[in-house]
C-alpha cells in the first residue's frame, strides 16, 4: 500500500530522487538494510534521530500571551492582567503563572511564528497532512476527507516490519493516546474530529486507555449562557487513580485467557479457510487489530506501564496530581515500555467548550484550572525525561490547533476568541536544538514578524526526527496517492 513517488532527478552524490524516496520509505519500514547507507549519506544526522515521540495536545488553544509569547509592554486590553517572568531561556519569558516551566526553558525550543488560516478546532489540520478543512469536517470524525493522524502513520509504517503476534509476544502499542477516547468526556454539541486513522482504517486509530479515579477538585464550567457543576480530574485527582486500556479494562468474569485462547484457535483456523484475505488491505487491517487486541490482553509489560502506583510519590508528585500531569507521566513509562507514539490529551470534560477554549471567564480559568496543572505537568516530564537521560532520544510536541486573540474581550472575566494567524508551540528532545526561539510575533503577538511556520513543518520535521521521510507517499482509498505531507519543510533551524 506504500508507494515511493517522484520524478528521476540527480542528486548531488549520484542517486536519483526516486531511489532517495524509495530507499527512505523502505528505511522507516525495516525492509532493507542496503538501503541505510544511502539515507545516511544524503540525510541530515538528526534523521532518525527520535526513538519515540510524546505529544502533548491542548485542546481549544491556549493564549500564547499568556504562556510562551507574554507581551508586558503592549496596552492593557492586549496584555491583560497577568505578566512574565524570566526563564532560563534569554529572550524566552513566560507567562507569570508558569514559574516551573520557565526552569526548563533552556531544554526546549518555542516556536512563536506559527500560523494557517484556520481559526477553527481543527484537530485534524494541526495533526495530519490535510490541506483544508472547515467546521463540518472539524464536527464530523467520519467525513472522507480527513487524513490520517500522525501517531497512525508511524503505526502503519512499523506495521510492515513486525512479526506475526504469538502467545509469548507481549509489545506496548506503537500509537497509544490518553486520558480517554477524544471528544467523549463532555456533554453537548456533537463529537469532534480528532486523531483517527482515516483512510488507513480503524486498525490504525490509537489504542486508548480509560482513566479509573475520581476528580478531587469541582469547577463550574459555562457555554454561553449554559454552566455546569463538575468534578474537574484536570484540577486534581485521588492517588489511586489509574489508566487501563479502553475495551480491555473491564473484561467479562467468565473470558478467561484460556477461553480467550480457545477463541483465538478457532479464529486462526477460520483465516486458514479464507487465505484470500491475508493478501488484502482489509485482511492485514483486521489482522492488525486482532493481534494487537490479543498483545494487549496478555501484556503484563503495558498493565505495569500504566500502573502508576509503581512510581514514587516524589515523581508522582513532580508531574501534579491531575489528569495532564498523571498521563504525562503514563506516556514516560509507556515509551519506556516501547511504545513509538504516545498522546496525551488535555481534553474538554463535562461541557463542550471547556479544555483551553477560554471565550468566557479567560483569567479565572486561567489561575485556577489551566495554568497551574499544565506547569507542573510540562516541566515535571521535561526534567524527568532529562534525569534519566531519555530527552535526547524521546521527542516531545507541546501542540494546539490555533492561538488566542490579541485583545481581550470584555466578557465576565476577560475572553479571548480563536486566532490563527500567529501563536506558539514548544518542541524538545529527539534531535531539536536545546534553548532555542524560533520565529517572532509583532507587538501584540497578533502576526508574524519574522519566519512563519505552518503546522505542516512541525509534523515534517517529526516525521523526519522519527526516520520517517515526509516525502513518502500512501494510497488513499480511491487509489490516489497521498503525501504524508503535502506543504511542510523541516524546520533545521530547530534542530541540534
Amino acid at each position: 500500500m506504500l508507494r515511493i513517488l517522484g520524478s528521476p532527478k540527480k542528486l548531488c552524490h549520484g542517486p536519483t530522487r526516486r531511489d532517495f524516496l524509495t530507499a527512505a520509505g523502505f528505511g522507516a519500514l525495516g525492509l532493507g538494510a542496503s538501503a541505510l547507507p544511502l539515507r545516511a549519506a544524503a540525510a541530515p544526522r538528526s534523521f532518525g534521530k527520535a526513538k519515540a515521540c510524546i505529544l502533548l495536545y491542548l485542546y481549544g488553544s491556549p493564549s500564547q500571551l499568556e504562556t510562551f509569547d507574554p507581551k508586558p509592554d503592549a496596552p492593557a486590553e492586549v496584555r491583560g492582567e497577568l505578566g512574565a517572568i524570566r526563564s532560563r531561556l534569554p529572550g524566552a519569558d513566560v507567562g507569570e503563572l508558569l514559574p516551573f516551566t520557565s526552569r526548563i526553558m533552556d531544554r526546549v525550543a518555542v516556536v512563536r511564528s506559527l500560523t494557517h488560516p484556520y481559526p477553527i478546532h481543527g484537530v485534524s489540520y494541526a495533526l495530519t497532512g490535510v490541506t483544508q478543512i472547515d467546521v463540518p469536517m472539524e464536527l464530523n470524525p467520519r467525513d472522507g476527507r480527513h487524513w490520517p493522524f500522525i501517531g497512525s502513520v508511524v503505526d502503519y509504517l512499523a506495521s510492515g516490519r513486525r512479526e506475526p503476534a504469538d502467545a509469548s509476544h507481549q509489545s506496548a502499542p506503537t500509537n497509544i493516546a490518553l486520558p480517554f477516547p477524544f471528544s467523549s468526556r463532555r456533554v453537548g454539541e456533537v463529537p469532534r474530529a480528532g486523531p483517527y486513522a482515516a483512510f488507513l482504517g480503524g486498525a490504525y486509530n490509537p489504542v486508548w486507555t480509560e482513566f479509573r479515579g475520581e476528580a478531587t477538585v469541582r469547577a463550574v464550567k459555562t457555554l454561553q449562557q449554559q454552566k455546569l457543576d463538575v468534578a474537574e480530574p484536570y484540577m486534581g485527582i485521588s492517588a489511586d487513580g489509574r489508566f487501563e486500556i479502553a475495551g480491555a479494562a473491564d473484561p467479562s468474569s467468565d473470558l478467561t485467557l484460556d477461553r480467550l485462547d480457545s477463541r483465538r484457535t478457532l479464529v486462526e483456523q477460520f483465516d486458514q479457510a479464507r487465505r484470500d484475505l491475508t493478501v488484502a488491505d482489509a485482511g492485514r487491517s483486521r489482522d492488525h487489530f486482532r493481534d494487537l487486541a490479543y498483545d494487549l490482553l496478555h501484556s503484563d509489560k503495558v498493565r505495569n506501564a500504566l500502573d502508576l502506583r509503581r512510581e514514587p510519590a516524589a515523581v508522582r508528585e513532580s508531574y501534579g496530581l491531575t489528569l495532564f500531569g498523571q498521563g504525562a507521566l503514563a506516556a514516560r513509562r509507556l515509551v519506556e515500555a516501547g511504545s513509538r507514539f504516545v498522546s496525551v490529551f488535555w481534553d474538554e470534560f463535562g461541557l463542550a467548550g471547556s479544555a483551553w477554549d477560554t471565550h468566557w471567564e479567560h483569567y479565572p480559568r486561567m489561575k485556577n484550572e489551566l495554568c497551574p496543572g499544565f506547569d507542573r505537568a510540562f516541566s515535571g516530564l521535561i526534567a524527568d525525561l532529562d534525569g534519566r537521560g531519555m530527552l535526547d532520544d524521546v521527542l516531545v510536541l507541546l501542540l494546539s490547533e490555533h492561538g488566542r486573540t490579541p485583545k481581550l474581550q470584555n466578557v465576565n472575566g476577560g475572553g479571548r476568541d480563536h486566532w490563527s494567524r500567529c501563536y506558539s508551540a514548544v518542541l524538545a528532545g529527539g534531535g531539536i536544538a536545546r534553548g532555542r526561539v524560533v520565529g517572532k510575533s509583532d507587538k501584540i503577538a497578533g502576526d508574524v514578524a519574522e519566519r512563519p511556520v505552518s503546522p505542516k513543518d512541525v509534523l515534517a520535521t517529526t516525521y523526519h526526527l522519527l526516520g520517517i521521510d515526509p516525502a513518502t507517499t500512501l494510497t488513499d482509498r480511491t487509489g490516489k496517492p497521498v503525501p504524508l505531507v503535502a506543504e511542510g519543510s523541516v524546520l533545521a533551524d530547530a534542530l541540534a
